[in-house]
């Protein structure tokens, strides 16, 4: 506050209350809630952005930028590439309809360093569907 940064004060509010939320409902993921609260963001600036409030969809990006500031490196498409492959061999999977089994194998070790949407994917491109 001292540094008159009374936006990013106010954002790390947000912050904190989010999590404190969390714990009152006896979530200890603290990375997950983290993902949401940033993912929120992000698709609250798209449908600002659709109807043409880009002052309060900037706002709203910078709220998610924030957020990534305070979540894990996201690991790069050839570090997913291994564990995708492991998963898949881990599994034994080796058509689409095993999907889920693979995903059940690879999102404990993932630790939130790989969005769930990015990682369907790179399973998908593996299994050929």
């Amino acid at each position: 506050m001292k540094a008159g940064e009374k936006d990013r004060v106010g954002r790390l509010r947000m912050l904190v209350n989010a999590l404190q939320q969390e714990a009152k409902e006896g979530s200890d993921d603290e990375v997950a809630a983290l993902q949401r609260e940033r993912k929120r963001r992000l698709d609250a600036a798209e449908a600002l952005r659709e109807g043409g409030r880009e002052e309060a969809a900037a706002a709203e990006e910078a709220e998610a930028e924030l957020i990534e500031g305070y979540l894990p490196a996201q690991l790069s498409d050839e570090e997913l590439a291994e564990l995708v492959a492991a998963a898949v061999e881990e599994a034994g999977a080796s058509e689409a309809k095993d999907m889920g089994g693979v995903m059940k194998a690879l999102m404990p070790k993932l630790g939130g360093r790989a969005d769930g949407k990015r990682v369907s994917q790179a399973v998908r491109e593996k299994l050929g569907s």
